[in-house]
């Protein structure tokens, strides 16, 4: 069975997710910590539950969910796993940061693209992969269909989408991500998002203002 941990790091309050099973293997989903707190944070976690990373996975590569990236890559000896399309958005974080005042490590060497139709492994587990660009230009979604559990970066909010303004971004294509996608899946499927609290597939299907029109 899939467990879920869920960090709130850095300057933008987002999301970072550890996913788990019975096997200690581990998957570490956008990390966006910065301080020297988030990693203290994140690491006494692994650590304490005994943990084995085996994967480092970028829903996107939007600034806020990359500034972990070296940390984790160098601690635990994994790979970035990520769309191939979304490594010119990870190239132009250095940018962002520069307006932020932040600083940008290098992106990781060891790279392993992935797109819809493959799959994500760790220990017993499987998500499946699901391509929802849209907020930025090759957005994935991961999911497990036994366990019904979606991690959806910024793609759906509970009451909101990802924005469309950036780079990258593009407003109907964002609604058909989801229309197309993610309102295939169950309404019980628990979406776990790039910022926020998490919701459920039925919960946004009937109330999220810019999907029930």
């Amino acid at each position: 069975m899939i467990q879920i941990c869920q960090f709130v790091f850095n300057e933008f309050q987002e999301n970072t997710y550890v996913l788990y099973d019975e096997t200690k293997e581990c998957v570490i989903f956008d990390p966006g910590c910065h301080h020297p707190s988030d990693y203290k944070m994140l690491t006494d976690f692994i650590s304490a539950n005994e943990l084995k990373p085996v994967k480092l996975v970028n829903t996107h590569c939007h600034i806020d969910h990359v500034l972990g990236n070296p940390f984790v890559s160098k601690k635990y000896g994994v790979a970035l796993h990520l769309h191939k399309d979304e490594l010119q958005t990870y190239r132009d974080t250095g940018r962002w940061a520069e307006m932020f005042g932040l600083v940008m490590e290098e992106i990781p060497e060891e790279k392993v693209f992935i797109d819809e139709g493959d799959q994500l492994k760790f220990g017993n587990s499987t998500l499946d992969i699901f391509f929802t660009p849209g907020h930025s230009v090759a957005s994935l979604t991961f999911y497990n269909r036994a366990e019904k559990i979606c991690i959806s970066g910024d793609v759906l909010f509970q009451g909101s989408i990802g924005r469309t303004d950036l780079p990258g971004g593009n407003f109907d294509t964002l609604i058909n991500s989801i229309k197309t996608k993610l309102f295939t899946l169950d309404d019980d499927t628990k979406v776990f998002s790039g910022h926020g609290n998490s919701t459920t597939i039925g919960e946004e299907r009937m109330h999220n203002p810019f999907l029930t029109h």
